[in-house]
């Protein structure tokens, strides 16, 4: 699941919470059960959305970057290019 989708969840709750105040109201005890095992789906797809935000964010392995050379050759940021002669 994308993570940028938890706002949506939230909202999706709060309507099956005003839906299962209004199924309680009425006796509509399937409708009940219905909702609240769709609001128990819900909240573990969020709980393991959040947990792999968590475990997968970008990390910068410091890879270094090359510039081409004279020589066409390319070597890495910072360093200079020393000729043999």
């Amino acid at each position: 699941m994308n993570p940028s989708m938890l706002g949506r969840l939230d909202q999706l709750e709060a309507e099956l919470e005003d839906r299962r105040r209004r199924a309680t109201a009425q006796g509509w005890l399937g409708e009940i059960e219905g909702i609240d095992r769709t609001l128990e789906c819900l909240r573990d797809k969020r709980s393991d959305a959040q947990r792999l935000t968590r475990i997968t964010q970008t990390v910068s392995l410091g890879f270094p970057t090359h510039t081409p050379t004279s020589t066409g050759l390319t070597q890495p940021e910072g360093h200079t290019h020393t000729n043999p002669e």
